[in-house]
């Protein structure tokens, strides 16, 4: 495994965001890999993740919005987010052009994705993997912020805790039932960080995500 870490431009104006690249001897795919809305790409679980799909065959290039780069709290606006996440998939390319690439993101980072995808189709992504989508707000259960995901004609793999608060069980089973090319799975007991008391969290993620991706390789 290799780690390489640059910056990234996003556009002129907003100048560029730190990346990292981590890449095993064998990769058998590329991931971008986007952060959520409270913490950067360096958090404690992004970290884990990266390197436990590394372990996996998977690379990861994980990247800074433009907010967390420049330590602010408010997240960016959609737009803003768009811009990262297109510059991101095009450094994706440009690092390992062979390997077959997916989108994926931790809760905001797999929304942002999933919009930018929607409205902008890309047929060298492969499919799009979200850590916990963030259906709705705390205690305002909804599923408005699903409707662009119609607009998707890859695969989706909904990794998701039966004790999300930003995902109430009900809502987000219905809205990846309505979804032809979804697949959700639940996480017992875990909640929007994944966390659920003793249980290994991360190696069901990373497990249920390489096995999915296998499918979706030999396809």
């Amino acid at each position: 495994m290799s780690i390489k870490s640059f910056k990234i431009e996003v556009s002129p104006s907003l100048g560029k965001v730190s990346a990292k690249y981590v890449v095993p001897d064998k990769a058998v795919c590329i991931f971008t890999l986007a952060h959520g809305a409270g913490a950067g790409m360096d958090h404690s679980f992004m970290e884990t993740l990266a390197d436990a799909l590394s372990k996996a065959g998977i690379a990861t290039l994980r990247f800074n919005f433009p907010f967390a780069e420049n330590k602010k709290f408010r997240p960016d606006s959609p737009a803003v987010a768009h811009l990262t996440i297109e510059a991101a998939i095009k450094k994706a390319r440009e690092l390992n052009p062979k390997l077959p690439l997916f989108v994926s993101g931790k809760s905001f980072g797999g929304r942002m994705s999933s919009q930018f995808l929607a409205a902008h189709s890309d047929d060298s992504v492969k499919g799009i993997i979200f850590y916990g989508f963030p259906l709705h707000p705390s205690g305002k259960p909804s599923i408005e912020r699903a409707d662009h995901l119609k607009e998707l004609k890859i695969p989706m793999l909904f990794l998701q805790g039966s004790k999300d608060a930003l995902a109430e069980w009900p809502l987000i089973k219905k809205v990846c039932d309505s979804l032809r090319k979804a697949t959700l799975v639940k996480l017992e007991g875990a909640d929007h960080s994944f966390k659920a008391g003793k249980t290994d969290v991360m190696s069901l993620l990373v497990n249920e995500t390489k096995k999915w991706v296998e499918k979706i390789i030999l396809l």
